[in-house]
C-alpha cells in the first residue's frame, strides 16, 4: 500500500482525509498538524505522496512544497484549500504541486486525485532517474513528458544509443522523429562528431542523390564543382534520414548498396569512398504497407528495422499535456516579453478535448498564438482560436468560480463582456454546493454574510424554488 502524509492544522480535516483514504485500501495514512512537523517526519521515513493545506500557522502549504521538492523532488505533492483561486492554482504548480483540491470536495473526487497524482509521481520519478543517467552526455531534456508512452522512448534510446545499430523512427508527423534522432547522437559514442540531417521531401531524386552521395565537377548539367556528399560529410557522426518513404526506388537501391557496401560512390566518379556512419531514419508513413504495394524495398525496410522506436500520439498521451503547456507556455512568455501565469480553466479544458492531429508541433503553435493574443496574466479559450476539427465539441459552460477572489479575477479577466450571469452561476452553485444554506454559502466562498445577500439581492436570487426548474 502507498504511504500518504496528510499536513492540516484542522484536526478535523485531517482525520477525515485519513478515514476517505485509508477506507479505500489502497493507502496508509499517518497526519500531521503543522508543515514544520511534517518535514521533520519526512526526513526520518519515506511516503509516496504528500497532502498539505495552503493556509496554516507558521509554515504555509506552498512553503512546505518548496522545501519537500528541493529534498525530495520526484515525491509528488497535492494541496488542498479553502482559498483556491486561479493565481493559486498556477503558484502552486509552479512550485511543483502535482494538483490542488478546493474545500469541500467529496471522498471519491479526493481518491481519484490522489491515484491520479501517484500515476503521474512514477512517471516523472522514471523520467527524472532516466535524465539523471544520461545528463553527463547532454540532449535527452529536450524531451517533456511522463507518461508511461514517453518512458518506454527514454528507455529505448537509452538502450539503443551507445551502439550503432541502425535506427527507423516512426510516428505521426509533429511528434519529434528527429529529437530522438538527436538524442541518440549526443548520447552515443558519435557525439563529438557531426549530426547530419536530411529531408527527403525537400529535394527531387536528382538533387537528393547528389546530396547524400556527393557528385564530381562535370558528372552532369550544373555541376561545376565536385561536391561533397552528405554521407561524408557525416563520417564518424550521425546521419538522419527524415521522412526516407518519399525516396524513389532507385534511390533506396544506392543506399542499400551503401548501407551494405560501407561505402558510397559519388555521380560520375569510380572509386568508392570508404563511409563510418551511424543511420537513422525516420518515416510518417507505413513501410511494410509501402512494401505491399510495391513503393518501398523489403530489404531495405529490413536493413533500416533494426531497431525500431515508434512515437506515440499527443491524443494517446494526454496525460502529459499539462507538462508540455507549461513548458511552451513559460518558453513563448520570455520570447516575447509578457506575464502570463497560465491558462483559464475553460482554455485548458478545450485543450483536453482538442484531437491534436499536428501533435506536439501543433501544441506549440497554439501556446505560441495564445500567449501572442492574452490581453490579460491569463490565456482564455478565445486567444486559442482552435480550428474547427472532427471531434465532440467542448462543453461550452463558461467555468464557474467558487471563491469571491476568484469570481474578481474571472471578471478582471473578461473585462467589458457581461458578467452578471457568472456572478449568477456563483451564487447559486454555492447555495447549491450548501443546500441553499446562506451562512454556509458565504463562508465558503470566503464573503460576508451581509455582502453576500446583497448579491442575491442584485441578482434577484432569493430560494430554492426560484431556480429548481
Amino acid at each position: 500500500m502507498k504511504r500518504i502524509m496528510v499536513v492540516d492544522d484542522e484536526q478535523v480535516v485531517r482525520e477525515g482525509v485519513k478515514r476517505v483514504l485509508e477506507s479505500s485500501g489502497e493507502f496508509l495514512v499517518e497526519t500531521c498538524s503543522s508543515g514544520q512537523l511534517a518535514l521533520e517526519r519526512l526526513l526520518d521515513e519515506d511516503f509516496d505522496l504528500v497532502i498539505t493545506d495552503l493556509k496554516m500557522p507558521g509554515m504555509s502549504g506552498m512553503e512546505v512544497i518548496q522545501t519537500l521538492k528541493s529534498v525530495y523532488p520526484d515525491v509528488p505533492v497535492v494541496m488542498i484549500t479553502g482559498y483556491a483561486n486561479v493565481a493559486t492554482a498556477v503558484e502552486a504548480m509552479k512550485y511543483g504541486a502535482a494538483n490542488y483540491i478546493p474545500k469541500p470536495f467529496k471522498p471519491q473526487e479526493l481518491i481519484d486525485n490522489i491515484r491520479a497524482a501517484l500515476q503521474t509521481g512514477r512517471g516523472r520519478g522514471e523520467e527524472a532517474s532516466l535524465k539523471r543517467e544520461l545528463a553527463d552526455c547532454g540532449g535527452f531534456g529536450m524531451f517533456i513528458g511522463t507518461s508511461q508512452e514517453m518512458c518506454k522512448v527514454y528507455r529505448r534510446i537509452k538502450q539503443v544509443a551507445p551502439t550503432d545499430s541502425t535506427v527507423l523512427v516512426t510516428g505521426e508527423s509533429g511528434t519529434g522523429k528527429e529529437l530522438v534522432a538527436r538524442a541518440l547522437h549526443a548520447n552515443s559514442l558519435r557525439s563529438d562528431k557531426p549530426f547530419v540531417a536530411v529531408d527527403c521531401t525537400s529535394l527531387v531524386e536528382s538533387l537528393l542523390e547528389s546530396e547524400l552521395f556527393g557528385h564530381v565537377k562535370g558528372s552532369f548539367t550544373g555541376a561545376v564543382q565536385t561536391k561533397t556528399g552528405l554521407f561524408k560529410v557525416a563520417d564518424g557522426g550521425t546521419l538522419f534520414l527524415d521522412e526516407i518513404s518519399s525516396m524513389s526506388l532507385t534511390t533506396q537501391a544506392k543506399l542499400l548498396r551503401v548501407l551494405q557496401q560501407r561505402e558510397v560512390t559519388p555521380i560520375g566518379a569510380t572509386t568508392p569512398i570508404p563511409v563510418d556512419i551511424r543511420l537513422v531514419a525516420a518515416t510518417n508513413r507505413p513501410l511494410r504497407a509501402m512494401v505491399q504495394e510495391g513503393s518501398f524495398r523489403e530489404d531495405l525496410l529490413f536493413r533500416l528495422n533494426i531497431i525500431p522506436i515508434d512515437l506515440p500520439p499527443l491524443r494517446s498521451r494526454k496525460g502529459d499535456l499539462g507538462l508540455l503547456v507549461s513548458h511552451f507556455l513559460e518558453k513563448f512568455a520570455e520570447e516575447l516579453g509578457k506575464d502570463i501565469r497560465g491558462l483559464a480553466p475553460d482554455a485548458m479544458a478545450e485543450l483536453e478535448q482538442h484531437p491534436f492531429p499536428g501533435n506536439v508541433r501543433e501544441l506549440e503553435n497554439i501556446i505560441q498564438r495564445g500567449v501572442v493574443l492574452a490581453e490579460g496574466n491569463l490565456i482564455l479559450r478565445s486567444d486559442l482560436e482552435l480550428l474547427e476539427q472532427e471531434h465532440a465539441p467542448a462543453d461550452d459552460s463558461q467555468y464557474i468560480p467558487h471563491t469571491v477572489d476568484e469570481l474578481k479575477e474571472t471578471k478582471r479577466i473578461l473585462r467589458d463582456k457581461a458578467t452578471e450571469p457568472l456572478e449568477k452561476a456563483f451564487v447559486i452553485q454555492a447555495l447549491e454546493r450548501n443546500n441553499w444554506n446562506i451562512t454556509r454559502a458565504a463562508e465558503e466562498t470566503g464573503m460576508q454574510r451581509p455582502n453576500f445577500q446583497t448579491l442575491m439581492k442584485k441578482l434577484n436570487i432569493s430560494s430554492r424554488s426560484n431556480f429548481s426548474s
